[in-house]
C-alpha cells in the first residue's frame, strides 16, 4: 500500500508547499494535517482496492485523498481568528474552516498540481453534509476515507484529554 501511495502520489509527497502541512495541527496535538491526509490516502486507496477500480481512477483517488486538506493556513490560528471576527450570525458560520477548507484546498492543489476536474470536485465536496453532496466515485472514497479517519483521530485525541484530566483530578484525591 505504501509504496502504490508513493508510486501514485510521491510527486506531491515530495512538493515543497505540501511538506508544509507539517507545520499545521490537525485532530489533536499528535496529528499535523500532512499525516492525516496521508492517512485518508492510505484509507482510500484500500476501499479504492476492494472496488476493483481502474488503475486511472485509482491514481485519482490517491491523489484526491493526499490533496483534500491542502488549505495551507493554520485554523487553529489567531490569523484564521481574526478573519472570522469580521463576520457574524450566518456569514460567519459559513465561512468557518469547515465549510471552506474543501474549496480553498481544491483551488490550491488544481494550481499546484494540475488536477482533474474530478479531483479537484473529490476534494471540494469531501466535506460532505457541510459541503454539497459528492457525485462521483472518486468523491465518495475520498469523502467516507477521510470521515473514518477524523473519527479515529478524534478518539484519540479525546481518549487522550480525557486520560490527562482524569490523572489531574485524582492526583488530587
Amino acid at each position: 500500500m505504501e509504496s502504490e501511495i508513493q508510486r501514485l502520489g510521491g510527486d506531491i509527497l515530495k512538493h515543497p508547499r505540501y511538506l508544509q502541512l507539517l507545520q499545521f495541527q490537525h485532530h489533536g496535538a499528535e496529528n499535523s494535517v500532512y499525516d492525516h491526509s496521508v492517512a485518508v490516502a492510505q484509507a482510500a486507496y484500500a476501499i479504492a482496492r476492494r472496488m476493483r477500480l481502474s488503475g486511472d481512477e485509482t491514481a485519482s483517488v490517491i491523489r484526491a485523498a493526499l490533496l483534500h486538506d491542502f488549505f495551507g493556513y493554520d485554523w487553529h490560528g489567531e490569523r484564521f481568528r481574526r478573519y472570522l471576527r469580521r463576520y457574524s450570525g450566518l456569514r460567519r458560520v459559513m465561512r468557518m474552516h469547515a465549510f471552506v477548507h474543501g474549496h480553498i484546498a481544491a483551488d490550491r492543489a488544481k494550481h499546484t498540481f494540475g488536477l482533474t476536474e474530478r479531483e479537484c470536485e473529490a476534494i471540494a465536496r469531501h466535506m460532505f453534509p457541510l459541503a454539497a453532496m459528492p457525485r462521483t466515485r472518486i468523491a465518495w472514497i475520498v469523502t467516507l476515507a477521510d470521515k473514518a479517519v477524523a473519527s479515529r483521530e478524534m478518539a484519540a485525541a479525546l481518549g487522550g484529554y480525557i486520560s490527562l484530566a482524569c490523572r489531574k483530578l485524582f492526583a488530587y484525591n
